[in-house]
């Protein structure tokens, strides 16, 4: 990540819309899209398919050594690859998801995935990155030119989330509520940081969404794209 590449660093907990908006706000600005929640939902696809539980945290680290992550930033192509297999639609199983809450509060591996996504960004060769996940306005992107935490309440997301996976709301609604309560010990989202403008999407539709996020963009850079 250069000085010449905008990155707009996009923070919230999962069905605050960041995921939807952030994809469509790279489209139409033709930026790239980097989902740093693929990279963690991938990671808990491999300790599982390993045959371990995301709760221990050895065979956590110790699956680090063979995992081997793929993520396109073209926003139309959302494929994911851990050793060479397309898990795209496999990381978004309630399964996966409720797996995710065993390591997120461990330091060590989101120092490792936050590499990977730094790495990503820093070589993409593009205009700007849009990087969406938990953690980007504090950890991965600090100095971005651009910070957003997007919020919603717990109904909303819920609601959301289980639209989106093909899964029953309560279901949803309690494997976020250990998602949140796991990320709590490392992040707060529900304080933003100084510098980081909150869109609080609950009572927004998708269009009203994005221009809310767009109107912050525009406002940080200046003007559409900074010019």
């Amino acid at each position: 990540m250069t000085d010449q590449t905008p990155i707009i660093a996009i923070d919230g907990p999962a069905g605050s819309g960041k995921s939807s908006v952030s994809k469509e706000i790279a489209r139409r600005r033709g930026y790239g899209y980097l989902d740093t929640g693929a990279g963690y939902r991938a990671l808990s696809w491999h300790v599982l398919s390993l045959g371990r539980d995301t709760a221990d945290t050895d065979a956590v680290l110790d699956a680090l050594s063979s995992f081997d992550l793929r993520l396109g930033l073209d926003p139309d192509d959302r494929t994911v690859a851990v050793q060479g297999t397309d898990v795209t639609a496999a990381i978004r199983t309630p399964e996966v998801t409720a797996a995710i809450a065993g390591f997120t509060r461990v330091a060590e591996v989101r120092a490792f995935l936050n590499g990977i996504f730094r790495r990503l960004a820093g070589e993409s060769g593009l205009e700007g990155v849009v990087i969406e996940g938990r953690d980007i306005t504090s950890v991965v992107a600090p100095d971005a030119p651009v910070r957003i935490l997007m919020t919603a309440s717990p109904e909303v997301r819920a609601q959301r989330r289980g639209l989106e996976l093909g899964a029953d709301t309560a279901e949803v609604l309690a494997a976020q509520a250990a998602r949140d309560a796991s990320d709590s010990h490392v992040l707060d989202l529900a304080q933003a940081d100084p510098g980081v403008d909150v869109v609080d999407t609950s009572d927004l539709d998708f269009e009203q969404s994005i221009d809310a996020v767009l109107t912050v963009i525009d406002r940080k850079l200046g003007g559409r794209d900074g010019r």
